[in-house]
């Protein structure tokens, strides 16, 4: 297990068969939740980080499989003890990425995406500036304002308020090295595929991986 943030980023930085991280951000509504589930089911060595948070379990959710649900005492203890790579408050709660997790499946090698929002998206440049990062847009304010209303979560004032925030994360959209538009679901997952897998081809990467038939071409 690796116990230092600073010795772990030596470590990725210098291998060539650690994983690749890639944050992906997106307004609410923009449909990156069922992106995400859809390419941890058809891309192998991929992981998601999951991330803690201290807003309410909603229906249909599960421990550790959406988020880890913790209360605001517990979650400024972690932060107090250096344990996330990233937190933020949204809205009115708090969200935080859990490092030990994420820099061990880097370690072997296994590619782990962060469901995170522009605030941890720039913490995690400022550490680790190899990260790729992908931002999903919604074909139109108005389709996105259709989503959040469909999902039939969120009352008039939440949504109201989720729209005004998503003006300001759409606004953060240079400072992403890919854009997908989430209009056609299909088109949307096959693009951050490609993202993902051409990554896996850089000659760093294969470099180590095919070791044994290079020595034998060369």
């Amino acid at each position: 297990m690796i116990k230092s943030l600073a010795n772990a980023l030596k470590l990725i930085g210098k291998g060539m068969n650690q994983g690749k991280l890639y944050i992906i951000s997106a307004p609410s509504g923009a449909g990156k939740t069922s992106l995400v589930k859809r390419l941890l089911n058809e891309v192998a060595l991929l992981s998601v980080s999951v991330s803690h948070t201290t807003r309410v379990m909603r229906e249909g959710e599960k421990e550790g499989g959406d988020y880890f649900f913790v209360n605001i005492d517990d979650f400024k203890k972690m932060r107090m003890q250096q344990d996330f790579l990233e937190y933020a408050q949204v809205f009115d709660h708090f969200y935080g990425t859990a490092k030990q997790n994420v820099l061990d499946n880097l370690h072997q090698g296994v590619d782990v995406i962060l469901e995170i929002d522009w605030q941890g998206a720039q913490q995690i440049r400022t550490m680790m500036p190899n990260c790729q990062s992908i931002f999903i847009l919604p074909p139109s304010i108005e389709v996105l304002q259709q989503r959040l209303e469909s999902r039939g979560q969120d009352s008039e004032e939440i949504i109201a308020r989720r729209m005004q925030d998503a003006v300001i994360e759409i606004s953060h959209y240079p400072e992403f090295d890919y854009l997908v538009v989430n209009d056609n679901f299909e088109q949307a997952l096959l693009e951050l595929k490609s993202v993902i897998l051409s990554h896996r081809l850089t000659s760093s990467r294969q470099q180590s991986k095919l070791s044994t038939l290079l020595a034998q071409l060369l």
